[in-house]
């Protein structure tokens, strides 16, 4: 069993006395992770388990047909999603990545990783890092402290949005019990266009409509819709799992989409709910689940019908954003045994017409933390502009960043002020005791869209989630074990209220995950105590050397940045 470690003083690791009796992860266990279990502070106590897991990701670009209509994809290892990354808690993550495209540099964010003295591998093209440029290859190494179910992705422009995105499964204790894990289950929308190609429409301010979805990366599109098209190749198939009778089945949802909101369901089937993001919460039951851009939800599905085929829905939310065939996002639940025909189940689920998250009631963490002493709270003001694109604004600034001059090589050349366009919040605990912070956005924008919003190198509390103005003060501020999580959705013409501890010292971006607004500079970066802020020898080095063939290579190319950067 691995040794029992906490985390004290600024992080350092010290052994605790009398750990408890260890007890073994099973099928009717999984509360258990021997020395540990889900009753485990997880922010202050990690595993020590001496293992270093490696892995090594190509970065490439060439022809794809993930429905069966050919067109070109960015992808990790030649595959649409890329390798599922795996490892246990507390294990220790090395990753090489070589950027094998020609004309495109990149950068890879692991997402919803807290990255506890490790913010230089956040993998943010203009804050945390240079792009990799063509040629050149990258090493992340960053300690696995958190278990559950998250993704990694190209954090440069719309890549992601191209293929380029995997998974990542941390083993690790869990608040219901199952038999079998059948890992990641991607939802994205998906364009028979390459979505680079879009911006040019999206840019100017209207969202493009994608042509349909897949399920992870695997759809079936019917040429009859295209039917002069030579592109169409009619091989698509719809992603397909097998369930043994009365068996439980943990699956862990993600959503990649470019913009877009899911309803997940299982015909015939319910689900039992146990983690938002990498928090563990309450198991509940629902016959559905909504999940917006970056959301992760880890279910559990008992195989409790009737022996046959059923349809698993991704069910589109229209009054979100629009897609070109919102039906037609399903895979395929076979039981063992069934015949290889296309389910005939219908669903009972009702879309939503709301944009917004899971109710705030049903996600309760397991581990109950309240948030205290609030403390001034920062307020962001949401609107748009246009220059030359349509850009979204905070306080009146959209986020530029200058991929050759990351927020890091700042920092670490001392400098502590910024480009107005990096827009940069400063925050810094005015003593040694824990202190939070408290980010409040309001949309005052009256477009009405509702918008993801993820903090990198955070969990955050969910203080406030409402529609109208927020009035100042406190009052509406829920501070007893709110939800937990690292993407919540701001609410059209609303306000979102997050509060997070200050001690992850860092350069940590905040942004919308729709990738287009994403690109249309719907962000801002908190550096979080700077004076605090330690980069090893090491890592200054592979900063420096990052950026320095990013300068050599990037007066060579034929890529010219019109958006954000991220």
């Amino acid at each position: 069993m691995p040794a029992l470690m906490r985390f004290v003083n600024h992080h350092i690791l010290l052994p605790l006395s009398s750990p408890r009796q260890a007890c073994e992860n099973t099928p009717t266990s999984r509360n258990c992770w021997g020395d540990f279990s889900i009753d485990t502070n997880y922010y202050d106590v990690v595993p020590d388990t001496g293992r270093t897991v490696e892995y090594w990701l190509s970065v490439q670009q060439g022809p794809c047909t993930p429905d069966g209509y050919q067109r070109t994809c960015m992808t990790f290892n030649g595959t649409v999603p890329g390798p599922t990354i795996i490892a246990d808690w507390g294990d220790t993550l090395v990753i090489h990545v070589t950027n094998n495209m020609v004309n495109n540099g990149t950068a890879i964010h692991w997402h919803g990783l807290r990255q506890l003295s490790s913010f230089v591998n956040d993998g943010v093209p203009g804050a945390t890092q240079c792009p990799i440029a063509p040629g050149q290859s990258l090493t992340y190494r960053f300690r696995v402290s958190q278990y559950g179910s998250t993704w990694y992705h190209s954090h440069f422009s719309l890549q992601y949005s191209e293929g380029l995105f995997g998974g990542m499964i941390f083993n690790g204790p869990a608040t219901a019990n199952y038999d079998e894990d059948l890992g990641t289950l991607f939802l994205q929308d998906w364009s028979h266009i390459e979505t680079f190609a879009l911006w040019d429409t999206a840019k100017l301010g209207a969202p493009p409509v994608l042509a349909t979805g897949l399920v992870n990366g695997t759809n079936r599109w019917d040429c009859g819709q295209s039917p002069s098209d030579p592109r169409c190749t009619g091989t698509g198939v719809k992603f397909q799992t097998v369930f043994e009778a009365g068996k439980k089945y943990r699956l862990r949802l993600i959503n990649v989409a470019v913009d877009g909101k899911f309803q997940f369901s299982i015909d015939g089937h319910s689900l039992t709910v146990m983690s938002t993001d990498l928090v563990p919460i309450v198991p509940y039951t629902a016959d559905s689940v909504q999940i917006t851009i970056g959301q992760r939800y880890d279910v559990v599905v008992e195989a409790n019908a009737a022996p046959g085929n059923y349809w698993l829905r991704a069910g589109w939310v229209n009054t979100c954003s629009m897609n070109g065939s919102p039906g037609n996002i399903t895979g395929i639940v076979r039981y063992d045994g069934a015949s290889t025909a296309d389910p005939t189940s219908t669903s009972s689920v009702v879309i939503t017409s709301s944009c917004l998250d899971e109710p705030a009631a049903s996600l309760v963490p397991h581990l109950a933390i309240d948030p205290t002493n609030i403390p001034n709270i920062t307020l962001e003001n949401l609107s748009f502009g246009f220059d030359t694109y349509f850009k979204w604004t905070v306080n009146t600034s959209s986020l530029l960043l200058d991929w050759a001059n990351p927020t890091v090589e700042k920092i670490l050349d001392g400098e502590s002020i910024f480009p107005t366009e990096y827009n940069v919040v400063a925050v810094q605990p005015s003593s040694s005791a824990p202190e939070w912070a408290v980010l409040v956005i309001q949309d005052t924008s009256n477009i009405g869209l509702a918008h993801p919003i993820h903090l990198h190198g955070h969990d955050f509390w969910v203080l406030a989630q409402a529609t109208g103005v927020f009035d100042g003060t406190t009052a509406s501020f829920d501070t007893t074990n709110p939800p937990r999580r690292d993407v919540a959705t701001l609410p059209g013409n609303g306000y979102l209220a997050l509060a997070f501890l200050l001690d992850n010292p860092g350069a940590w971006l905040t942004h919308c995950h729709i990738a287009w607004h994403a690109s249309q500079g719907l962000s801002l970066e908190f550096v979080e105590s700077q004076s605090a802020i330690v980069v090893s020898p090491e890592d200054q080095a592979v900063v420096r050397a990052t950026c320095s063939a990013w300068d050599a290579w990037e007066p060579t190319s034929m890529w010219e940045q019109d958006d954000s950067g991220i």
